[in-house]
């Protein structure tokens, strides 16, 4: 669907990459544009990190400390349908390569520069990442273990939120390209980002003093709430509607936990009796459950049993490249092998 659009994207790491990887998966052809030295992420987690955000996108290098590396960019530039940068604010306007200039270049340039906290704000210039945009968002703060501790995520949430708000954009000022012929300037920070998933949070916190979310989402009823198996795996039950509920109850032998619904629910009683019955059968049992029962009950699963699981081979989420797992859940209008490009020939990259 993005076929034809040019995207010249002078990002690393990961917000900016997956943000682009997006474009590359509706279609857009993403030029890459690397150091002579490569997107550090080359080096981290023995390639891991580059391999999964930038399949499909052809790379070149291009010293920006250089002029010759600088005229190289303006001449990339003036065939672009979209400029990605992610340096700290006023680094692209120093090497002439800001939206002003670029914009004089293509007036209809769509020009996005992805920062942690926008580029005029109180923490514009200061070193940021993932965690902290979580911290400053109020996000952090609702992920808590049981003596009300912040816990350190394996997810590096913030940076994918903003890439996906910054594909987002990209696309609606696209949209608007094609009704008016005019680019934009986009200034995306991913805390803002982040922020923006906590509009539940905001209204409830303001309106009814409830600072931990809706108290029905929050893990206080024991029909929405993570339990422990007896071989000491995990499910996640959600059976909000009293249907599901329901379904559940009748499935173990406790209707008398349907009395008083949903109000019996949130007191401890009941939920330490639901805790101890969910320790009396194992992980695979408890699958089989939810399965066969329709109420809400799925396993909680590793990374590596989503790989090799059901679901995402039925849906095609996985495709792999010389043993390499790729998460490719567009809707494809091309082959796939178009979009899977060979890691190991970066054409230009060290030329």
């Amino acid at each position: 669907m993005l076929e034809g659009i040019r995207v010249i994207d002078f990002s690393q790491y990961l917000p900016g990459p997956f943000a682009t990887l997006r474009l590359v998966d509706w279609g857009a052809d993403v030029i890459k544009i690397e150091p002579p030295q490569g997107d550090p992420a080359r080096t981290m987690a023995e390639g891991a990190l580059f391999a999964a955000n930038n399949r499909g996108k052809k790379s070149v290098a291009v010293d920006l400390k250089s002029d010759e590396g600088i005229q190289s960019a303006l001449d990339l530039i003036q065939n672009a349908d979209v400029i990605v940068e992610s340096f700290r604010p006023g680094v692209m306007d120093r090497l002439g390569l800001g939206y002003e200039e670029a914009s004089s270049l293509k007036p209809d340039l769509v020009y996005l520069s992805l920062t942690g906290f926008g580029q005029n704000s109180l923490y514009s210039h200061q070193g940021s990442h993932d965690l902290n945009y979580m911290a400053m968002s109020g996000m952090l703060n609702q992920l808590k273990d049981k003596e009300g501790r912040p816990v350190m995520p394996t997810q590096t949430v913030a940076d994918l939120i903003g890439g996906m708000a910054a594909s987002e954009a990209i696309i609606a000022a696209l949209f608007k390209r094609e009704r008016t012929g005019k680019g934009t300037y986009i200034d995306l920070a991913m805390t803002d980002a982040v922020f923006s998933m906590m509009t539940n949070h905001a209204m409830l916190s303001k309106i009814a003093g409830i600072n931990s979310g809706i108290p029905v989402l929050n893990g206080s009823y024991a029909n929405y709430r993570i339990y422990e198996t007896k071989d000491r795996r995990y499910m996640s039950m959600g059976a909000l509607e009293y249907k599901f509920w329901k379904n559940f109850c009748q499935a173990i032998g406790r209707d008398d936990w349907l009395a008083e619904f949903p109000e019996r629910l949130k007191q401890p009683e009941t939920i330490q009796e639901v805790e101890k019955v969910f320790l009396t059968k194992t992980f695979d049992e408890w699958i089989q459950v939810g399965r066969q029962h329709d109420c809400c009950l799925f396993p909680i699963l590793e990374i590596s049993e989503v790989l090799e699981g059901e679901y995402v081979k039925e849906r095609g989420l996985v495709h792999e490249k010389e043993g390499r797992p790729f998460v490719q859940t567009h809707d494809q209008t091309v082959s796939k092998d178009d979009h899977i490009a060979d890691l190991n020939e970066h054409r230009n990259l060290f030329s």
